[in-house]
């Protein structure tokens, strides 16, 4: 009979690792540690593994631990040599991360936050790409996506300038793809994910509408770019 194997960590589950090895010496903690315990217990709420083939070992706090563990191979203040199983994402997290404290405390926060939301159960093609994690794109995406606010926002974009218009490079889709694009754009919600804390109430003032190539690329760095440093790439 084949292994049973759980699936690998995904980004979210090592953001949440790396936010407590950086609060903690995993060297003078055990799997046994309460705060070791409660991250076995968020992990095993976060809505991102459908499918979990051992139920029992996934995410225990044997397996927490020994993550902290590999994080050690990566800390230059660590003489020895870490754990040395282990995935690359987690070379990944650590070079975004560990010279950003803060943002990582934020991002970790962030997630724990989201963990209860109902938006999370919504699955998106693009999702792994987003280095926050899966969690946060999900609720990300759900505010970008609130039908009464993308409604406000292009009801203001008519009254103010009585046309949908990129705010970033000017783009009209009805005026390039004539009745076909009457009516489309896209929102983009300003507020960083690290920032998201509960159930806030995303208000219009918290997007601005833009074309879907302009979107990508205020996503494409972190932090994220503001419309205005956007609009100064396309000056270059």
């Amino acid at each position: 009979m084949s292994e049973k194997r759980n699936p690998a960590w995904q980004r979210d589950e090592l953001i949440l690792a790396l936010d407590l090895y950086m609060r903690t010496n995993p060297l003078q903690i055990s799997a046994s540690h309460r705060e070791v315990i409660d991250l076995s217990e968020i992990l095993n709420r976060l809505p991102i593994h459908g499918i979990r083939p051992d139920a029992t070992k996934f995410r225990n706090s044997n397996g927490v631990y020994m993550k902290l563990c590999n994080f050690l191979r990566f800390d230059p203040s660590y003489q020895g040599t870490g754990l040395q199983r282990g995935g690359k994402l987690e070379e990944e997290i650590w070079k975004e991360f560990f010279q950003k404290p803060e943002l990582l405390r934020k991002v970790a926060s962030a997630i724990r936050n989201s963990i209860n939301e109902t938006t999370n159960t919504v699955i998106y093609e693009d999702e792994d790409e987003f280095p926050e994690g899966k969690v946060l794109f999900r609720q990300h995406k759900y505010r970008e996506r609130n039908r009464a606010l993308v409604r406000k926002a292009k009801a203001r974009a008519m009254r103010e300038y009585g046309r949908l218009q990129c705010t970033v490079c000017d783009f009209d889709f009805h005026e390039t793809y004539g009745d076909l694009g009457e009516g489309y754009i896209e929102c983009h919600h300003t507020v960083p994910v690290s920032e998201y804390v509960g159930e806030v109430r995303t208000k219009v003032q918290d997007v601005v509408l833009v074309c879907s190539n302009c979107h990508r690329m205020l996503h494409k760095r972190r932090p994220w770019l503001t419309i205005m440093q956007l609009k100064d790439v396309l000056k270059v």
